[in-house]
């Protein structure tokens, strides 16, 4: 097939002005290499696109696809990870990962809460806070857990996101709200154990492929997968990787993980975030549903190489998930 590769190369927007944080989820261009040489040996043809703005110009251009590999994380606004599905959409043309309503809906966690408990999945109580009066009425026991609504790789949560009282919320809501321009989702603090699972396929089709446990060492930020904690994971987190025939905790969270990921419309490939309650009882934290691909840096291809799996191989596995949702029929073209 002839594959062109959306994303938004962090280099890019650092050169135009943008700071380390506000492009963390950006990709090196060595992700960019590493997808297209197994997609190469995989024995396509590709075509580098680069961002949205570049697709636009592309399409304008004439230019088409068999497939889109897309990975683009955008950059503001709740829509951020659906224009390029939405451009995709708009000329018929297919794209790994999901559409834009799903990614709109799991990059908000508060709407991705809400879905996933009105299903029956378990995920741990919460409050979005749209300005620092709204606290005036706030319910939840503490501890609890403060983060900004739409973000992702640990973006605003540091030490001090887990709040003891009421007075100190207050100031870390207001810091977010601040610094973040978006909503605050603060959530009930869970103390157990954590997990991220991967997940490969879509609908029926989809199924796990393992589980990393995230074990913080001694010199991380306490208690949470902060940001920094992400940035140096390599001297601040252990990678225990886990399958729930060896671990009844992993074999709830792997079923819950299963259950939010078809609940959201989730395809080809993702990872769900999970957390264990005072008594062991695992709950959904978030859905990524436009997974990070770096061969050795990401937690998704980290899953599947632990099990013994390639990179190439999860790249195919992507590919032909995605593949199913390609229709064989004459373009059409409206006028303009």
């Amino acid at each position: 097939m002839h594959i062109g590769l959306t994303y938004d190369l962090r280099s890019d927007y650092l050169a135009a002005g943008y700071g380390e944080e506000e492009t963390a989820e950006f990709d090196q261009i060595g992700t960019i290499d590493a997808l297209d040489d197994a997609l190469v040996q995989l024995g396509h043809e590709t075509d580098r696109i680069g961002h949205a703005r570049a697709l636009v110009e592309r399409l304008a251009r004439g230019d088409r696809w068999d497939l889109v590999f897309n990975i683009c994380e955008g950059l503001r606004g709740f829509g951020r990870e659906s224009q390029v599905p939405a451009i995709l959409d708009v000329y018929d043309i297919p794209y790994t990962f999901a559409d834009p309503a799903t990614t709109s809906i799991c990059l908000h966690k508060g709407w991705t809460k809400t879905i996933v408990r009105e299903a029956g999945v378990p995920t741990p109580d919460w409050r979005v806070v749209e300005n620092v009066a709204d606290l005036d009425r706030f319910s939840l026991a503490f501890p609890v857990i403060a983060k900004p609504i739409a973000e992702g790789t640990g973006k605003g949560i540091d030490a001090a996101s887990k709040v003891a009282d009421l007075p100190t919320l207050k100031k870390v809501v207001s810091r977010l709200l601040e610094s973040f321009h978006q909503p605050v989702l603060v959530e009930e603090f869970l103390p157990g154990r954590e997990f991220t699972v991967g997940i490969v396929g879509t609908a029926d089709a989809a199924e796990v492929i393992g589980a990393a446990e995230i074990e913080l060492l001694a010199p991380a930020e306490p208690d949470v997968y902060s940001y920094t904690n992400k940035e140096l994971c390599e001297d601040r987190v252990a990678y225990v990787f886990v399958r729930g025939a060896d671990d009844l905790a992993v074999a709830e969270a792997e079923q819950i993980s299963l259950a939010a990921w078809r609940e959201v419309g989730g395809r080809d490939a993702g990872r769900i975030d999970i957390r264990c309650d005072a008594h062991g009882r695992a709950q959904m934290i978030e859905i990524n549903p436009l997974a990070g691909l770096h061969p050795s840096h990401s937690d998704l291809p980290m899953i599947w190489s632990a099990f013994g799996g390639e990179f190439h191989e999860l790249i195919g596995r992507i590919v032909d998930s995605a593949r199913l949702r390609i229709v064989s029929s004459k373009p059409r073209t409206l006028a303009t």
